[in-house]
């Protein structure tokens, strides 16, 4: 280790790589797999399936604002993690990280098996590739995500800008090409969209599944929260942000789904393993391989970027110490490598383990109980602490549908359709207080752990992050806010 260096995570973002990161995050795997979920869930009703991704959308804005005033109020990486630790205590926000570690593994492993699916795809036009090469090349991207990320953000920024201008100019190609065949007026690729509303509709809890499958897509939207502590001036670049992605974002997702529809029937869409290839055989087949390798890359950036944020919320934990102090550590290029390490690992064992379309509905089932406790946290912070500086502040209605709304995505599955997966996940949520009091509350050590965690600090060469004025902890943060109070 450099002695010389200064080891910590340093403000280094500004707009323009803010708004990049929010496209990068929300654009990623759900607008190539997403719209074969929302139409099964919607009985392959066109017209009710293009309502669910605005509807969609709605959601999502109003769960960014949400966010925003979090990211905003706590200004430091992690925020929601610290918020939930703030508002309810050490328990809650224990769950809360234990929860999000499955969650960003569930979600990295959905990302790599997709990238591969893509990848894959282009060597059997006739058919769907088989599974076990798709595994393997999931698991070997995911190390080299892995790889990359514990080299710095150097190397995470420039990727993440070419797989913005990629995913952009893909999704540009796709929607202004259906919307060229759908002025042309051909019965073929009208007929869809004139008796959209005809088919059967679904019941409510398939309703719910088919939101479910579009929030997917439009997953991410709170993410500069994970990450404040390295957004220069994060109170104004957090809403900046996140007013011109969410235009940009629906605009896009619309535009496609619609392009998807002209060319493809419901059922060609279901069938279809990767949709924007399939469509891309059928519209463009001179660029049956660019266009599959070009969404390839872009989603390589789009895991590259949740394995970086979700490092940060370990980092923080080992931080506050309920996590142990080697996820509190930093590499001589100033990346928490133990996160990272953790992340890649758990997201490989899931990678051999899941169904992708079963994983986004249990995932977004527990994303949806931690969306309700933050609403109420907020609700709760505004009565308790009023004069807590809050540079932006959401319209009190906006937590209150998004709790509400939350509660019916983790409510009506339970009802009209009893699974014992939900069941399993509640349990799953619960689990973590067989570590969290030991460990947490009674601060159990185990026989030699420090003993290993000097051998890993040589063995990684990682160290304690410095302090400084630019880079303060989150706990620090919030004892300056109450210290005015």
């Amino acid at each position: 280790m450099d002695t010389g260096k200064t080891i910590q995570l340093k403000r280094v973002f500004g707009y323009a790589w803010g708004t990049s990161f929010l496209i990068v995050n929300v654009i990623g795997t759900g607008i190539f797999v997403a719209p074969g979920g929302v139409l099964k869930y919607s009985c392959m009703n066109v017209g009710l399936s293009l309502c669910i991704w605005v509807v969609c959308a709605l959601l999502t804005t109003m769960d960014a604002l949400c966010s925003a005033e979090i990211g905003i109020s706590f200004p430091c990486s992690g925020a929601h993690y610290y918020f939930l630790k703030r508002c309810f205590g050490s328990s809650v926000s224990f769950l809360s990280l234990w929860t999000t570690l499955f969650v960003a593994a569930g979600v990295a492993a959905s990302q790599a098996l997709l990238l591969a699916e893509h990848t894959i795809q282009p060597f059997y036009p006739s058919c769907s590739g088989p599974q076990l090469p798709k595994q393997c090349l999931a698991l070997a991207l995911l190390w080299l995500v892995g790889i990359l990320n514990s080299r710095g953000v150097k190397e995470v920024t420039w990727l993440q800008m070419a797989g913005t201008a990629l995913k952009v100019l893909i999704l540009g190609l796709i929607s202004l090409s259906g919307l060229v065949l759908l002025l042309r007026g051909r019965k073929e690729n009208v007929q869809r969209f004139q008796k959209a509303f005809d088919a059967e509709l679904p019941s409510a809890s398939q309703f719910i599944q088919a939101v479910f499958q579009g929030l997917f897509a439009y997953s991410g939207m709170g993410c500069l929260t994970f990450i404040a502590g390295e957004l220069k001036k994060p109170r104004k670049t957090i809403p900046k942000c996140i007013f011109t992605v969410i235009p940009l974002v629906t605009v896009i997702y619309l535009l496609v789904n619609i392009s998807y529809l002209t060319v493809l029937t419901p059922r060609e869409i279901l069938s279809s393993d990767a949709v924007a290839i399939t469509w891309t055989n059928r519209v463009l087949p001179s660029l049956t391989w660019v266009v599959p390798f070009g969404i390839s890359a872009s989603l390589f950036s789009s895991l590259l970027i949740n394995i970086f944020q979700s490092s940060r919320v370990t980092y923080i934990a080992g931080q506050e110490g309920q996590l142990p102090l080697l996820f509190n550590t930093l590499n001589s290029h100033s990346s928490p490598l133990i996160s990272v390490l953790l992340l890649v690992t758990m997201a490989s064992i899931v990678v051999v383990s899941t169904n992708l379309i079963d994983l986004i509905n249990y995932l977004y089932f527990v994303v949806s109980i931690w969306s309700v406790l933050s609403m109420i946290g907020i609700l709760k912070l505004r009565f308790q602490e009023p004069n807590l500086p809050r540079p932006y502040k959401v319209s009190l209605p906006f937590p209150l549908v998004t709790m509400a709304i939350s509660l019916c995505l983790v409510l009506v599955p339970l009802v009209t359709s009893p699974h014992m997966h939900y069941i399993y996940v509640c349990l799953f949520i619960l689990s973590g207080l067989l570590f969290y009091v030991p460990f947490v509350y009674f601060k159990l050590k185990l026989v030699g752990f420090e003993k290993m965690t000097c051998y890993l600090q040589l063995l990684f060469n990682i160290c304690i992050p410095d302090v400084s004025d630019e880079q303060v902890s989150e706990a620090q943060t919030v004892g300056k806010k109450l210290a005015k109070f």
